[in-house]
């Protein structure tokens, strides 16, 4: 009987960090013809490519054109890595929303946006972004959510599906969120400040 005590306490500790993001997005997860209104759409970086984004970067944007073109958003922050070894993330992703009819100027980037606890307090301290749709694939949403919300965003969030175009990543962006679940429950208790903390 005490192991078996024993094991489901280690099972509940294994998936609290879990539960607890599906807990703090609940009800936040929508879908582009539901969501609310909020003045800015964040999207959170992935691969870039040398001849443009990489295929799941490129639905999380063609999301955020669809909020803006709807009027569910009126700004655009691309956040990632825009170092060259990455090539250059938010200058691909706001070349590619510029692209598809989103006008520069309703376009600002965070180019130190290494971690998704980084883009959430770098968006909040360096934009002054209170209120957001955070836009990424569907298996990291919650966890972007959760984290915004955090850092003090009244954030809710459009996810791709991405299942059909790219299988083999969505199931190992999905694996991978067991793992990412404790660090994101420790970036929202310790609260680090992000890996650059300037503009």
């Amino acid at each position: 009987m005490a192991v078996w005590i024993v094991a489901a306490g280690a099972c509940a500790a294994a998936l609290s960090p879990y539960i607890w993001l599906l807990a703090a997005s609940a009800g936040r997860l929508r879908r582009v013809e539901t969501v609310p209104h909020r003045p800015v759409a964040v999207v959170l970086g992935a691969a870039a490519w040398e001849h443009g984004p990489s295929p799941l970067l490129a639905r999380r944007l063609d999301l955020a054109v669809r909020l803006f073109l709807d009027g569910r958003v009126e700004r655009v922050i691309v956040s990632g890595d825009n170092r060259e070894v990455s090539r250059h993330e938010t200058d691909t992703m706001a070349a590619y929303l510029v692209s598809r009819g989103v006008p520069g100027d309703r376009i600002d980037a965070d180019p130190h946006g290494y971690r998704t606890w980084d883009t959430c307090v770098r968006v909040r301290d360096l934009f002054g972004v209170r209120s957001a749709t955070m836009v990424t694939q569907s298996f990291h949403l919650p966890r972007t959510v959760a984290l915004a919300r955090a850092a003090g965003i009244d954030a809710v969030g459009v996810g791709d599906a991405s299942m059909g175009a790219r299988r083999r990543s969505t199931v190992i962006g999905y694996a991978r969120e067991a793992g990412a679940a404790v660090k994101a429950l420790r970036d929202a208790v310790l609260r680090p400040a992000p890996a650059r903390t300037g503009p």
